[in-house]
């Protein structure tokens, strides 16, 4: 485990000297940059050139992204604390718990010592059994700390300090099982049943229990908990990217950089570049921490993410996917009729409010596993299914055609919200100066009516 967490760090250690020596890099060609720029150029602009002014936003904003600080910190943190949930919890279950010292006063007997086995294993508590000679030499060890428990002929047991009705240790409930098992042996001696007749009913094995469900609890409980975690990263993700649009717009329409750009490319593609450069950062460091955590996970031989099934997986991406694609035009849009720091601050919270009511309430319906009518409704809106959707799989409470309905649903809702989105970011990303209003983005451009001038005579 210690050699794990020591190349955790290192590779952390190695990423951070990379990205600084990638920065002072990008800095020295800032000064002296070389003469074959034009050919990297060129071969830099291949991909994106395909996409036509769509592309070379697209790119843009990536870079932009990308060689931010903001986004190589967080990302780092990200990493470090994925890695800090799975490695933590799997280095506290290694510590094992020391066994009960239990002392048996009297002759050796071999039924008492598995009576004081399988009381250690039904209270789910390891034992150790220790031969004291006589009563008195079990309670000496008792006050000295060198036995737990003491059994005196398996007639009474002997503890050092009382034991409530409410205590939880270890101790008191190998106490509790083991108290019963004994007064169980009594009454099988008392029936006159010999050794081995006491060892064959002692070792019934109960009958088997048969579920008309094929579906394993504890996967049950592995996917409820990554509908949880899930869920969350889907909530912040939107949020982060979401506003990283909203603060874009807003920045280059405020520092008309919108107008320089717009020389060069129509709205839409500049519009559609934007999204989609935001887009594929979301999805990269989305696939980095998953990723990331699988590594992890397989490399401490941690069972947290054990169990959790391919669709489930497979449908948190596929939402995150599309609640970004639903929720950026509406993001984008709203930037656009913005300029200032206090206008953007007043528009994300009604942008942010239907998120952050489905974050909630799909929370905690995959934390209790009882979905309601409503929230299967809501899994079918837009605006709410990236959220209650991947629960409802988690819990399996969805068929596939429901799943399939719901997904061109939300198809169909980012379509017309980025019709409605491309419109209004045309008609308001150029207006500067003014606030612009709802009647401005309602239809385009108004026209002056000319009127009428005088009627003059030919003659």
């Amino acid at each position: 485990m210690r050699v794990v967490l020591i190349l955790v760090i290192v590779a952390v250690a190695i990423g951070l000297r990379v990205l600084v020596r990638q920065r002072r890099r990008q800095r020295r060609l800032a000064v002296d940059p070389p003469d074959h720029g034009a050919a990297q150029t060129r071969r830099r602009f291949a991909v994106t050139a395909n996409l036509g002014g769509v592309g070379l936003v697209a790119r843009r904003e990536i870079l932009e992204r990308v060689r931010g600080r903001i986004f190589r910190v967080g990302t780092i943190i990200i990493l470090l604390a994925v890695g800090a949930a799975i490695v933590i919890p799997k280095i506290h279950s290694n510590h094992t718990t020391p066994p009960q010292r239990v002392g048996v006063v009297g002759s050796p007997n071999a039924l008492l010592t598995q009576v004081i086995t399988y009381s250690g294993k039904q209270g789910n508590v390891p034992v150790h059994v220790v031969t004291e000679q006589t009563e008195e030499s079990a309670k000496t060890a008792l006050r000295d700390g060198k036995l737990d428990v003491a059994i005196v002929e398996g007639d009474k047991i002997l503890v050092n300090q009382p034991i409530t009705s409410n205590s939880t240790t270890d101790m008191s409930t190998l106490v509790s099982v083991l108290a019963t098992e004994l007064g169980v042996l009594h009454a099988y001696q008392q029936a006159g049943l010999s050794g081995s007749q006491i060892e064959q009913v002692s070792g019934a094995k109960p009958v088997p229990v048969e579920s008309l469900q094929s579906h394993n609890k504890n996967n049950q409980d592995v996917n409820r908990g990554t509908s949880v975690i899930g869920v969350i990263l889907i909530f912040l993700m939107l949020n982060q990217y979401n506003t990283w649009i909203l603060m874009g717009v807003m920045q280059e329409k405020a520092s008309r950089v919108v107008e320089v750009l717009l020389a060069a490319v129509r709205p839409i593609q500049l519009l559609g570049g934007k999204v989609l450069g935001i887009g594929l950062v979301a999805m990269g460091q989305a696939t980095l921490i998953v990723g990331f955590a699988f590594i992890v996970s397989k490399a401490v031989g941690s069972d947290l993410l054990r169990g959790t099934g391919g669709l489930l997986l497979l449908s948190d991406l596929v939402w995150l996917i599309l609640g970004y694609a639903f929720y950026c035009w509406l993001f984008a849009a709203a930037g656009s009729t913005a300029e200032r720091q206090d206008q953007v601050q007043t528009l994300a919270l009604p942008l942010t409010l239907p998120i952050l009511i489905a974050y909630v309430y799909s929370i905690t319906v995959a934390s209790s596993g009882n979905p309601s009518l409503l929230f299967k409704v809501l899994a079918y809106l837009p605006p709410t299914a990236p959220f209650a959707m991947p629960v409802l799989v988690g819990l399996d409470q969805v068929a596939w055609w429901q799943f399939l309905i719901s997904v061109m649903l939300a198809i169909a809702g980012t379509a017309v919200m980025a019709w409605i989105a491309a419109g209004i970011y045309r008609r308001a990303v150029l207006k500067s100066g003014q606030r612009v209003k709802l009647s401005d983005l309602r239809g385009g451009p108004r026209r002056s009516r000319r009127q009428p001038g005088p009627i003059v005579d030919p003659a």
